[in-house]
């Protein structure tokens, strides 16, 4: 029982440090109880004592995903509950293989081992098409700005690399004591904690920008705020054309602007090949009338009929004998100097937009993610980070929801000559919950990594301005219908996460193997 309770305290510990309603230091303690539950399990000789420890593992880790995530159910209520129960499932395995290895290594080892597979999960969900990188641990300071300015060299990685160190720290001081029962033990520990804690703040108080560009262009962040479940598909583009000219117009000037719109704002569907007659289209032109000078940046779903069966690929959809699509959720930016460009959603949202490993799972559970709420058709990513220059010569990146909180994947748009990031949205899925809270403090780690301005545009949820620090410079209100402007500073150069990417995961990979390999050598030798 009483390792039991120790798992529900690192569940609660865990879920009530996560932004945007928690306070974060108690991530420095949140993996405590269940590493000495785990601990206790291993040397109590326990009967199926890798069962015992994975239930306690499931349990804590449950609690964490159901407290921060809940909200996922009221987009999908399958996909909630499919999210919730499989991410917990993954951090009990990954904690179940550290179990294993900590029965065959010394205490140094085995720590050395959950900190670097833990990171290597972390990595994992980044990259697989079941990613959902959302409880990393270092987005947990998301809120916390002034304790992070040091991601813009280590990325989010670095801070889940403090946050596994501390627990470890203090940990092994528990042990020790309760083996000891020496007070100078506990001192020693608690300096070193401490000192382990302190050192980070203080670099990253030191490493506080500057903020400020001499480049800065005059942006106008939209918030339409239309019901996604009610009113964004029984309204045509000519009604959502109007609605958006008449919330703009009276902010437009001569000057040179950039205008931002929602992820998916046009949502009627647009064949790319005939974009020039579409609704949308007329849309940019009616802006760029009224101020040649304008840079029009907005979400737009569109699609590609597809009748030569050499150009179909894995995330092509059937749709009758001969004939395929491509489905694709895209941003469009078009300015008096140049024409109508595109680029087409990457990171996809899983089971909601992409049908993970199709062409292995659909054979066996067929369309159970169409018959469940989800896809209704695979959509079309492309490889390449494509950024869009302004008329003063100046790059922006259009991100387009989900992407955000990939750290790596944005720098992609910094590389390529991005300015600014411009993050388009749509948060009113979820409600009026700590989804939307939670999509936009994740922004906030997008700006001190790549040391860039944000805008934002949010068809509702929280639309604004982020500077290069992480800092909110002016942001909307939930279920508010408005236009926010701001001067937005254009930044140069390149941070060092943005040049490195995620090493820090990469190392791990190689020090969680090569433990791996020496635990399995020790026990058959």
């Amino acid at each position: 029982m009483k390792n039991i309770l120790l798992a529900v305290a690192s569940g609660l510990l865990l879920a009530f440090s996560w932004p945007t309603n928690g306070f974060s230091p108690l991530i420095f303690i949140g993996f405590i109880p269940l590493l000495f539950a785990e601990f206790k399990i291993r040397t109590g000789h326990v009967k199926r004592e890798g069962l015992v420890v994975f239930g306690h593992a499931y349990l804590a880790f449950f609690i964490w995903n159901a407290y921060t995530t809940y909200w996922l159910y009221f987009s999908t209520p399958f996909g909630g509950v499919f999210a919730i129960l499989a991410n917990s499932l993954l951090m009990s395995l990954v904690f179940l293989i550290y179990h294993l290895v900590a029965k065959r290594v010394t205490f140094t080892a085995a720590s050395s081992f959950f900190i670097a597979l833990w990171l290597s999960f972390e990595k994992l969900h980044l990259g697989w098409e079941f990613s959902w990188p959302w409880l990393n641990l270092g987005n947990v300071f998301a809120n916390d700005i002034n304790l992070i300015q040091w991601y813009e060299y280590t990325g989010t990685f670095g801070g889940s690399l403090w946050i596994l160190i501390s627990n470890i720290v203090l940990f092994k001081g528990i042990l020790l004591f309760i083996q000891h029962k020496d007070s100078k033990i506990l001192i020693r520990t608690g300096l070193r904690f401490v000192f382990l804690v302190s050192i980070p703040i203080g670099i990253s108080l030191l490493l506080r920008p500057q903020l400020g560009s001499k480049q800065s262009i005059e942006t106008l962040s939209l918030q339409p705020n239309i019901d996604p479940y009610k009113e964004k598909y029984n309204t045509d583009d000519r009604g959502i054309s109007k609605s958006l000219f008449e919330l703009t117009k009276p902010y437009i000037t001569n000057k040179q602007q950039l205008f931002i719109a929602p992820e998916t704002v046009f949502a009627q569907g647009v064949d790319i090949n005939n974009y020039k007659r579409s609704t949308a289209n007329q849309f940019s032109n009616q802006l760029l009338n009224a101020n040649e000078n304008l840079n029009v940046l907005f979400g737009i779903s569109m699609y590609e009929i597809i009748r030569d069966q050499n150009r179909i690929s894995p995330q092509s959809n059937f749709l009758k004998k001969g004939i395929w699509f491509n489905d694709f959720n895209s941003a469009v930016f078009k300015s008096k100097a140049r024409d109508s460009q595109f680029y087409h959603k990457s990171k996809l949202v899983v089971g909601v937009e992409n049908f993970p490993y199709q062409s292995t799972l659909k054979p066996l559970l067929g369309d159970i993610m169409i018959d469940l709420g989800g896809t209704v058709a695979m959509k079309t990513t492309q490889d390449e980070r494509t950024v869009f220059q302004l008329n003063n010569n100046l790059v922006v990146a259009p991100i387009i929801c989900y992407e955000s909180v990939y750290g790596e994947f944005v720098n992609g748009y910094v590389k390529n000559g991005a300015n600014a990031l411009a993050i388009i949205t749509n948060d009113a899925w979820w409600g009026e919950t700590q989804g939307h809270l939670q999509h936009w403090s994740y922004a906030r780690l997008r700006a001190i990594e790549t040391r860039r301005a944000v805008s934002r545009s949010a068809n509702t949820g929280i639309s604004g301005f982020i500077d290069k620090d992480g800092s909110v410079i002016k942001k909307t209100n939930y279920d508010e219908k408005t236009i926010i402007s701001h001067q937005l500073p254009l930044y140069q150069g390149e941070t060092f996460y943005v040049v490195a990417g995620d090493y820090i995961p990469r190392i791990s990979n190689f020090l969680a193997l090569f433990i791996f390999l020496f635990a399995v050598t020790k026990r058959r030798s």
